[in-house]
């Protein structure tokens, strides 16, 4: 299931013929990033890094410089090391670089100040996204002005700087069959994960503890990480839409919404499913939450080629607005509702975003000022919710504190959409029938 080298190959390659004439593409990998003291966080490659190269390991530079003689796609990573391989893993070197990863040439990383200002120079124009790393910024400057003194002696500086992430960001939007395997595996794994928390809560349980539940499965499963930080939100904590304190007790009547989803070969899930503590729904739960289904569903139909970025959201507010009149939670016309934005004060939130290598992934929105349309092979989330804050003495009692959001991965396919996520369930009856058979 893994990408293999090809493909990898086949982007660079795709990306190169994007560029402008006589141009030098530079991408610099992750950084090790410390926790505390002399102890890192565990090491998660640059997203467009990896994208392009497969490789997985700090301190390293990815260069393409489509046309080159010797080689377009140049490496620079750390050198084999016997006695730091004993205590901080394997590397690949410059040898491993060529063999393993389909670099054309590699150096070692202490090279580079050395080497890629002659790389830069005779090129016109630098592919890079300049602002993410300003250390990194600095060292590319101090190689353009390193050319830009010899200017004298015949040298050519780069002239043009472009941003790399306007193409490398398009590509990464339309997902290959290869993706779409291992993005449908990591959903498969975090909709288990979720049946593994229904069966596990009850009252008196905690909200970490039903994140650990699903961190264990997915670690089980070959998933070791989570594609972001799992939310538990027992009661008015689903309320909280970032809620991540997960340390409350959950309690008999309320409900608990779990946004959660692990990272599978560097791809990411993000699934959010809702359920009562006790394994029954109350009148008031079951009437919101049947609403929050109906718009899921509606926005879902209109996720297919054609359809422009915004026409799920544009539904889900209908389908909600319509119900929180219906139950008296909003009042006045539908359309007028819409309008004012009234509905925000309940679902203030937009239906979704892309998903990819990151969870909130990385593509346009937007293409000259207008939705983008959607096209096979992009992938989506749809996730629309009502959230009726404890502080909002406009309504009943009866409603305060209740917060639902539902939320699958979708693909977009050529006569439609898949979800990738289908197997966590989100029918009421399907929800209270695994509770119940696990108590």
């Amino acid at each position: 299931m893994q990408i293999t080298k090809q493909e990898f190959a086949r982007r660079r390659k795709a990306l190169m013929a994007m560029m402008e004439p006589d141009s030098i593409a530079i991408l610099p990998s992750a950084a090790e990033k410390t926790r505390s003291r002399d102890t890192h966080y565990s090491f998660r490659q640059d997203s467009d890094f990896y994208y392009l190269s497969g490789f997985d390991e700090p301190n390293a530079v990815l260069v393409l410089i489509p046309g080159r003689e010797h080689g377009e796609v140049v490496m620079f990573c750390r050198e084999r090391d016997k006695e730091k391989e004993i205590w901080d893993g394997y590397r690949a070197g410059p040898e491993g670089a060529c063999e393993k990863y389909g670099a054309d040439d590699a150096f070692p990383i202490d090279d580079l100040d050395e080497i890629l200002s002659g790389l830069m120079e005779g090129r016109e124009r630098v592919y890079y996204a300049m602002g993410k790393d300003p250390s990194f910024d600095k060292r590319v400057m101090t190689w353009v002005n390193l050319i830009r003194a010899k200017v004298r002696s015949g040298a050519i500086p780069p002239g043009e700087f472009l941003d790399l992430d306007h193409l490398l960001h398009d590509m990464r939007l339309y997902k290959s069959a290869a993706e779409v395997r291992i993005m449908q595996q990591a959903a498969c794994i975090s909709a288990q994960a979720h049946i593994q928390a229904m069966q596990a809560c009850a009252p008196g349980v905690y909200e970490y503890q039903l994140e650990a539940d699903i961190i264990h499965y997915c670690a089980q499963q070959g998933a070791r990480f989570q594609a972001y930080n799992a939310i538990v939100g027992g009661g008015k904590n689903g309320c909280i839409l970032h809620y991540v304190e997960n340390s409350e007790k959950l309690r008999d009547g309320d409900l608990v919404l779990i946004d959660a989803g692990c990272e599978y070969l560097n791809y990411a899930s993000d699934i959010t499913r809702t359920f009562p503590v006790n394994g029954k729904f109350s009148t008031e739960q079951a009437a919101l939450y049947d609403i929050v289904l109906d718009a899921q569903k509606a926005a879902i139909a209109e996720v297919k080629p054609g359809n422009h970025w915004n026409a799920p959201h544009d539904v889900s507010v209908r389908v909600i607005s319509q119900g929180l009149l219906d139950l008296g939670l909003l009042e006045g016309k539908l359309e007028d509702v819409i309008e004012k934005e009234s509905y925000r004060q309940f679902y203030m939130h937009r239906i979704g975003h892309w998903l990819g290598m990151d969870v909130h992934d990385v593509g346009d929105y937007k293409v000259g000022g207008a939705w983008r349309v959607l096209e096979p092979g992009m992938v989506m989330t749809v996730e629309p919710g009502i959230y009726v804050s404890p502080d909002n003495t406009d309504v009943p009692k009866k409603w305060r504190g209740i917060g639902i959001r539902i939320e699958d991965d979708v693909l977009v396919t050529k006569d439609g959409c898949e979800i990738l996520s289908k197997d966590a369930p989100k029918e009421r009856a399907q929800i209270e029938a695994i509770m119940a058979n696990a108590h």
